[in-house]
């Protein structure tokens, strides 16, 4: 795999999701590699991309799939696949999950061929990147962490919410990190302030911190300056799996391209407004993007 500009490693996994509208449930595939990559597919292809993943045997069509859509995909088999169960409330940003199984963690030997700018970690569960790998992508490029899974615990098939115990030393070779609300809370022992809550996390060496608070929008923390990002208003809200990835993926890409802090946020905002709309990832174009963006546009 050539280096790439923005490479994401993580899991593609089995999702099943039901949400009041769809209280039968729907199967689909899912996880932060999943979603990332096919709003990347949608996006004008000039920048560097790439996807490293773990899968079993009942994913590798989904990988097949998104290698003949053109996406760059190295996969590492596991024994299973990881299997979750999301059940979202009326209110889409409330849910419940079970994980039914679990994929192999990566490891440093499945990244030494893996060359990019920035890296981008979407853990799923609490093991899926040890210190030890994300030290090691530090000395090859920069390193950005979706942080949900680092604080998910699997008992039995329950996810429970637990303790970072290695956060300090992750956060020291963490160059961009996404949190939600809830996260950010825990992260920063109950910090009410969100800008104060964000400056500890620079304190401990994070030089961007992205955090995205549902319909209320996003703020960024860069360069000691805040950019407050609102969330544009969906036509109607179908489905909220997958969001955080697609704000990640449309931040990065926009960074990639150039574009200031602010930019990038709005795009990565637009995107989110776009797959919310739907089941399944982020499917729009950057037309799409820039008409949610100017539709909004000083209200």
């Amino acid at each position: 795999m050539e280096k790439k500009d923005f490479l994401c490693i993580g899991h593609i996994t089995h999702d099943h999701i039901i949400t009041p509208s769809m209280p039968e449930g729907v199967d689909s595939a899912g996880g932060t590699a999943y979603y990332v990559a096919w709003a990347m597919q949608h996006l004008p292809q000039d920048v560097r991309f790439g996807v490293v993943t773990a899968i079993g045997n009942d994913l590798y069509h989904e990988a097949e799939r998104l290698s003949q859509a053109g996406i760059d995909i190295e996969v590492h088999p596991s024994k299973d696949s990881v299997f979750f169960e999301n059940r979202y409330e009326e209110d889409m940003n409330k849910r419940h999950q079970r994980v039914l199984s679990k994929a192999t963690p990566f490891t440093i030997d499945m990244l030494r061929t893996a060359e990019a700018e920035v890296f981008h970690l979407g853990t799923l569960l609490q093991d899926d990147f040890s210190p030890e790998v994300v030290e090691y992508l530090t000395t090859k490029g920069r390193v950005c962490i979706d942080v949900q899974g680092y604080l998910r615990e699997v008992r039995g098939q329950k996810v429970y919410p637990t303790p970072w115990h290695d956060m300090m030393r992750v956060l020291k070779s963490t160059d961009i990190l996404k949190v939600n609300e809830h996260e950010i809370d825990v992260l920063t022992n109950g910090q009410k302030d969100l800008h104060e809550a964000a400056k500890s996390i620079r304190s401990w060496g994070v030089r961007e911190v992205l955090i995205t608070l549902g319909s209320y929008g996003s703020v960024i923390y860069a360069d000691d300056h805040f950019y407050d990002i609102p969330g544009y208003p969906p036509r109607q809200a179908v489905d909220a799996t997958g969001c955080g990835d697609t704000y990640a993926a449309g931040y990065l890409y926009a960074r990639a391209k150039g574009a200031d802090y602010e930019e990038a946020g709005r795009m990565a905002a637009a995107m989110c407004t776009q797959k919310l709309e739907h089941t399944g990832p982020f499917d729009g174009t950057i037309d799409d993007i820039n008409r949610i963006i100017n539709d909004n546009h000083g209200k």
